[in-house]
């Protein structure tokens, strides 16, 4: 049975903390905003006993990791991180890129600039689209969504029972520390977050045959169904995949996302 362990790498001259654990094909995991692989262990842990080789990594700003600067903060530099990052821990080879909401924007641009070490992308409820559904059901640009829009819905998405109890702990053990030691830091990115429109870097995915999957929850209310819209718009005909959940539905019930993701990716389910 394979391990998921927490490890250090130097990336940048700074130590950058990241979970890594199993075998098989190489699978490099992004985390969402405001948070770090902690939130995700259980469904990285069963990723690992599946017959795939992970890496996790704290994003920079979040784990301890140092900001980037100057043009570097941009989702374009976070893409190009995600690359120095895996020449750091020395992955060869394509690698299945898989990044759940800021993290899945990250890994679109991580895609977009190495499309040859790209093996897939696979965006679980992932900003990236150009527009968003505002309360009226209308379709706005998502730059437009002003920020207490956002922290409204990302309150409601751990209201539930459900998720009160299984969710909040498990998100506040990464959202507290990343919020005492660099708050600085998760406001930018949740700034940068909200801006994030890849519209011309999924175009150029799809022109460059790369294979993209999106997996979404259908509770989502963070990112409602407009994102998930103008998220596919660019791709053309791609895979989507849908399951009865919300924006964080891989933290809340680790055992459905590694049965869709083996599934895609052809492996043992744990």
């Amino acid at each position: 049975m394979s391990t998921l362990r927490t490890r250090s790498v130097v990336v940048h001259g700074h130590p950058v903390s990241y979970a890594h654990g199993g075998q098989g094909t190489p699978v490099l995991f992004l985390h969402g905003w405001g948070l770090g692989h902690r939130a995700y262990r259980a469904a990285l842990a069963r990723l690992a006993r599946s017959g795939a080789e992970v890496w996790a990594p704290c994003l920079p700003g979040f784990g301890g990791t140092p900001d980037l600067t100057g043009a570097a903060f941009s989702l374009t530099g976070y893409g190009a991180w995600v690359w120095d990052f895996a020449d750091a821990v020395g992955i060869e080879g394509p690698v299945t890129l898989v990044g759940h909401s800021f993290g899945g924007g990250v890994a679109i641009t991580a895609a977009h600039a190495n499309a040859e070490r790209t093996a897939r992308l696979v965006c679980v409820n992932s900003i990236g689209g150009s527009s968003w559904t505002e309360s009226k059901g209308l379709m706005r640009a998502i730059a437009e969504r002003p920020l207490w829009d956002w922290g409204l819905h990302l309150q409601a998405d751990v209201l539930p029972w459900r998720q009160l109890t299984h969710v909040l702990p498990v998100v506040l053990e990464d959202a507290v520390p990343n919020l005492l030691r660099n708050p600085r830091a998760v406001w930018r990115v949740g700034q940068l977050a909200r801006r994030g429109d890849l519209s011309a870097e999924l175009a150029e995915l799809r022109r460059r045959q790369v294979p993209v999957v999106i997996l979404w929850g259908t509770k989502d209310e963070v990112l409602p169904h407009g994102c998930l819209v103008s998220l596919c718009e660019p791709l053309g005909q791609v895979d989507v995949v849908t399951v009865d959940g919300n924006h964080s539905w891989l933290i809340s019930d680790p055992k459905a996302f590694t049965e869709v993701f083996t599934n895609i990716v052809g492996l043992r389910t744990a």
